[in-house]
């Protein structure tokens, strides 16, 4: 009831749209910048702004803004179009170093004194040269399991300085992998999942103890391996491959033998590395602890939804494996109709995760 209340207030008492800083989650990969923006409604959040802007190849390379001008240029289309002022942002993750420690103590004060005293053990740079944060996965009475990142800190500044440039306000910096489990899994959720991001050009693999991320991984084949895939197949455009590509799936029929076989020939890559990474973690967890059991997967991306896909997936990882919502924690589908078709809204994990950042911890 207090919740609601608080929720009235903001929305029927809010400040003139002048005064407020809306802040939208903004996603920035090799392949383009991704925007999402919530409105808040009395039966909950929504979805309102989103896009994507197309980064010419070069753009960012190995994780790494090496074209600035390009990417001030698709940042300030995207505020012009979508009204972006403020923004919480992300840098790729393979700029970023996931890390985990057991220290003394119970405070963030306590907790950061810790790591910053073995920081060169968790980050492969000078200590001098890194950003980093940490959140608590698992307490204990007199210490503290927790999960960091750390980045290089001219990443970062690159990143503020063409944000600064294009004109938009940036709140927060985080890492790509906490950003997405807070767009699929619910507030309070304490299972300990695997994530399955498949990307155009890459699979992240991301699996997450009481929704924050404690491992990642990036493998350097995603979607677009298939539709090469097809392409070479039935020697058609890129176009034609992906339509293909969507009809088709994984599923078999009297008449795609051969096809199939060209698409498992791809996929089955990304299985082995998704099952070899599962089964050392399995081998390993124990019960009690930040290193528990994966109980099942979620896919994500948007290269995620080829037909077939899950149980093609599940019958090796052995374990539920199940498309991914990226709605979780918005409003109730009853009252509201989501702007964008599911199959996309699956590339629009993390740029929601971090507009989540503002109401969903």
């Amino acid at each position: 009831m207090k919740g609601a209340f608080h929720r009235f207030l903001r929305i029927e008492l809010a400040p003139p749209r002048y005064l407020s800083l809306p802040t939208a989650g903004i996603d920035i990969s090799a392949s383009g910048i991704k925007v999402a923006s919530l409105k808040e409604r009395s039966h909950g959040l929504e979805l309102g702004a989103f896009g994507e802007e197309s980064l010419p190849a070069g753009a960012i390379v190995g994780g790494e803004i090496t074209d600035s001008a390009a990417v001030v240029a698709a940042l300030s289309a995207i505020a012009k179009k979508h009204g972006v002022t403020t923004a919480n942002i992300t840098l790729p993750e393979a700029r970023s170093y996931l890390f985990e420690a057991d220290v003394p103590g119970n405070t963030p004060a306590q907790w950061r004194t810790a790591v910053e005293q073995h920081l060169d053990e968790y980050v492969p740079l000078p200590p001098a040269e890194v950003i980093f944060d940490a959140v608590p996965v698992l307490r204990m009475p007199e210490s503290t399991h927790l999960a960091g990142v750390g980045v290089a800190r001219r990443a970062v500044d690159l990143a503020l300085s063409v944000f600064d440039e294009a004109g938009i306000r940036v709140r927060s910096v985080e890492g790509e992998m906490f950003g997405v489990p807070r767009a699929l899994l619910p507030h309070g959720n304490m299972e300990t999942v695997l994530i399955i991001d498949i990307g155009r050009t890459t699979t992240k693999l991301v699996i997450v103890v009481h929704r924050i991320p404690i491992f990642a991984t990036t493998l350097d084949v995603g979607g677009q391996a298939l539709t090469t895939a097809v392409q070479k197949y039935f020697n058609v455009s890129e176009e034609e491959a992906k339509k293909v590509k969507a009809e088709r799936g994984l599923v078999a029929s009297d008449d795609n033998a051969e096809y199939l076989a060209a698409m498992l020939s791809t996929v089955s890559v990304i299985r082995e590395e998704i099952v070899k990474r599962l089964e050392y973690w399995q081998s390993r967890a124990v019960a009690g602890s930040p290193h528990e059991a994966v109980t099942r997967a979620i896919l994500v991306g948007g290269n995620a939804t080829l037909r077939g896909l899950p149980e093609y997936l599940e019958t090796s990882l052995k374990i539920p494996v199940e498309l991914g919502d990226v709605f979780t924690n918005l409003a109730k589908r009853d009252d509201w109709l989501p702007p964008i078709d599911y199959m996309e809204s699956l590339a629009y994990a993390t740029a929601i995760g971090l507009a989540l950042r503002e109401y969903v911890p």
